[in-house]
């Protein structure tokens, strides 16, 4: 599984195709679309176009929420949050062989979705970021190192963990040597393309 995840962003359809043409093209080869105030019809539009540009470069398409819609679209699998759709109903709809992952925020979220299970879990946020409107609150890298800490002591396997919220290249060493698997960049990647092959060397 691609260590280096980006969520797309923009709050026009245009915005949101240029900023996902742009990771593309530097080289991004895991997206999720996320969209959070489209309507349903030009949120559609837009999956659709990221899963045929994903399928040209070779990217898996991950979709934000929208369980039907990755159905239709025969996305790679989707993103769940907390509130979402649980994943037990998702993995039904989507079929056994899709990627679902799902949002937590606490120890007790990240063992509940150990249970259920989801193919990875986006874990935040680290500080504070703009691009989400109800933001829960702040880990930042000591609240990783104490749920990383809380799993070792129970024997539990770590799982495929991805730091979101607000992440910047300079995160990644200390992340990594916690335990966090990867990380889900939106700001700095939308801002500045090119770094997509840093975060890569820096990812071990």
């Amino acid at each position: 599984m691609e260590k280096l995840q980006y969520i797309s962003q923009g709050s026009t359809r245009e915005e949101q195709e240029l900023n996902i043409r742009n990771a593309l093209n530097n080289g991004i080869k895991w997206l999720q679309v996320r969209w959070k105030n489209a309507n349903e019809s030009e949120f559609f539009q837009l999956c659709e176009i990221s899963k045929k540009l994903c399928s040209e470069y070779q990217t898996v398409c991950i979709i934000n929420d929208h369980v039907q819609m990755a159905k239709d679209i025969d996305a790679d699998g989707v993103h769940l949050g907390l509130k979402d759709m649980s994943v037990e109903i998702a993995r039904h709809v989507l079929g056994k062989n899709k990627i679902i992952g799902g949002t937590a925020n606490t120890l007790s979220d990240v063992l509940q979705r150990i249970s259920e299970p989801c193919d990875y879990i986006g874990l935040g946020p680290l500080r504070f970021t703009a691009t989400k409107e109800k933001l829960s609150p702040v880990l930042g890298f000591e609240g990783y190192q104490n749920i990383i800490k809380s799993l070792k002591d129970k024997s539990i396997t770590i799982p495929r963990i991805f730091a979101i919220g607000g992440v910047v290249l300079q995160d990644i060493e200390r992340l990594q040597q916690i335990g966090i698997y990867g990380a889900a960049v939106s700001g700095e990647i939308t801002s500045r393309p090119s770094v997509i092959s840093e975060f890569k060397k820096a990812m071990i």
